[in-house]
C-alpha cells in the first residue's frame, strides 16, 4: 500500500526545506512548523523565488528547538540568528544580502500560497524520479528541491498522486495516516521549477520539456479539467473538518477514500 516516505517543511518560505519524521497539522491546514516566516520587504511583498533569484543562493538550516536559523551564501560567512530573540540582527544580515531592506515576519499558521487548498502538497517518490529522468544533469533530490513538496509518498508507480483530485467542481477524500484530507487540484507550477535551486539560474528549456512530457506522460484516467496547460505537478490539499490536530509520520499508509 502507498505510504508516506518522506516530510518536509519549509520554516522560512522560499527558503531550504527541513526533513521531518512526523508534523503536527495546524487548523489552518499547514504542517506544524511550515511557512511560519517570511521574508518581505519594505511593502510587505514576499521577497521569494518567484520575483528575487538570490533567494536560491541563500543556503539555510533551522534548529525548531532552539528556533535557530543559520544563513549563508557563496560570497557571505554563514551567520545563526534566534528568530526569537535575534530578528533585527537576521533583517539586517538579509538587507545587505539583497541590497534593499527586508524583514522576516511571523505567522504561526503558515502563509500558504495557494489559501483555497492550503493543506500540505503531496507528491510521489516515484514522480520524482520519472520526471528528473526528462532532463539531463537533474537528479530525483534537486527535482524535489525544485517543486518543494511537503509529503513524498512512496506508491510504486510514478503519477500515482494523480489519482487524489477530479474535476474543478469535486474534491477526492484520502486518508494519510490517521488523518482525512481532501486533494483538490494539481498543483500549477510557477518560474521556481524552472531555475536551478542553488544558483537561481534557469535551466534553459524545462518549461517547454516539462509541458511536453507531462502532457505525453499524464495517464489516462487522470481528469482533463484543470489542463487548460500541463505546467502543473503535485497535489494541492485541504483538511477536513476532523483533521486538525493529527500527527502525520513516516511510514503512514495512504488511501483513497470511496
Amino acid at each position: 500500500m502507498p505510504a508516506i516516505a518522506d516530510l518536509f517543511v519549509y520554516p522560512v518560505k522560499s527558503l531550504d526545506g527541513h526533513r521531518i519524521e512526523s508534523a503536527r497539522l495546524r487548523e489552518s491546514g499547514a504542517l506544524d512548523g511550515d511557512r511560519q516566516y517570511a521574508i518581505v520587504d519594505e511593502d510587505r511583498e514576499y521577497v521569494n523565488g518567484k520575483r528575487e533569484r538570490a533567494v536560491h543562493r541563500l543556503e539555510s538550516t533551522f534548529d525548531p528547538a532552539a528556533r535557530a536559523l543559520t544563513v549563508g551564501a557563496p560570497d557571505r560567512a554563514e551567520a545563526t540568528f534566534s528568530l526569537d530573540a535575534e530578528r533585527g540582527s537576521l533583517n539586517a544580515w538579509l538587507s545587505e544580502y539583497f541590497g534593499y531592506p527586508v524583514s522576516v515576519i511571523r505567522d504561526p499558521g503558515g502563509m500558504p500560497d495557494d489559501t483555497d487548498a492550503s493543506g500540505p502538497t503531496v507528491i510521489s517518490r516515484e514522480t520524482l524520479d520519472a520526471v528528473a529522468d526528462w532532463f539531463d544533469g537533474i537528479d530525483a533530490t534537486e527535482m524535489r528541491r525544485r517543486l518543494r513538496p511537503n509529503i513524498v509518498i512512496e506508491t510504486g508507480e510514478p503519477f500515482w498522486e494523480d489519482r487524489l483530485y477530479a474535476d474543478r467542481d469535486s474534491v477526492v477524500p484520502f486518508r494519510l495516516g490517521d488523518a482525512e484530507l481532501a486533494g483538490v487540484n494539481p498543483c500549477q507550477r510557477c518560474v521556481v521549477p524552472t531555475r536551478d535551486p542553488d544558483t537561481g539560474e534557469e535551466t534553459e528549456g524545462f518549461r517547454e520539456r516539462f509541458i511536453e512530457r507531462r502532457k505525453a506522460t499524464l495517464p489516462e484516467w487522470v481528469h482533463r479539467d484543470w489542463y487548460d496547460h500541463y505546467f502543473r505537478l503535485m497535489v494541492n490539499t485541504r483538511l477536513t473538518e476532523d483533521a486538525a490536530g493529527t500527527t502525520l509520520r513516516i511510514g503512514d499508509e495512504v488511501a483513497v477514500l470511496d
